[in-house]
């Protein structure tokens, strides 16, 4: 008995050993104009190279639904795109997966699309990891965001502060320049007085 579980241990610690984990990255939040086009950017991080099995899939679970669907998957160099769902027809392939990249574009997306999409890779024998979840937000407009608000004003107070520190020293240096000049007056006007005075007091024949 013991016998065996040795054994058991060791082939599941030499498997263990060839199948290393992978990282898979997506954005966090992606968002959209109503009727545009939006690329959903996938792609993974493996000790290895490049594995001729790579495969890439991306599941979608819309706002308020329990269960995610299958829509892409990318297996034995070809993609395959499901051809039921809310993304029929309108779901393309637009990565590399020479550069790691699964990237798929979802066309002409409206309101209803708006969820979460998750992508998953494997790039045996790094087989080990977690999908990345992006959920993407349809809008009318294309929101600002707090950060861009953010830096635009700051972006104006530094302005403001600039161009209060500018205005400081270029007073100053004018100040400097009328009181040298004045300065420079008042000792023209000064020799020229002790000159004539010097003249008047001179020796008389």
């Amino acid at each position: 008995m013991l016998s065996v579980l040795a054994l058991t241990s060791v082939v599941l610690l030499g498997i263990a050993s060839q199948c290393t984990a992978i990282s898979v990255y997506t954005n966090w939040e992606k968002h959209a104009l109503l009727g545009s086009d939006v690329r959903l950017s996938c792609s993974f991080f493996s000790w290895h190279w490049t594995s001729s099995e790579v495969t890439f899939s991306w599941s979608y679970r819309a706002d308020g639904a329990k269960e995610s669907i299958a829509i892409f998957h990318y297996t034995n160099g070809a993609p395959y795109i499901a051809t039921k769902g809310p993304f029929k027809d309108r779901l393309d392939f637009v990565g590399n997966p020479n550069r790691r990249d699964g990237s798929i574009m979802i066309r002409n997306v409206d309101f209803n699309d708006n969820g979460t999409f998750s992508c998953d890779a494997k790039n045996p024998p790094d087989i080990m990891g977690h999908p990345s979840n992006v959920r993407l937000l349809v809008f009318e407009k294309v929101p600002v965001q707090a950060g861009v608000i953010t830096g635009a004003i700051i972006g104006v107070v530094l302005g403001v502060l600039i161009l209060v520190v500018a205005i400081y020293y270029l007073m100053r240096f004018l100040v400097a320049r009328r009181v040298f000049s004045l300065s420079m007056r008042h000792g023209k006007k000064g020799k020229g007085k002790e000159g004539s005075q010097q003249r008047q007091a001179g020796p008389s024949k």
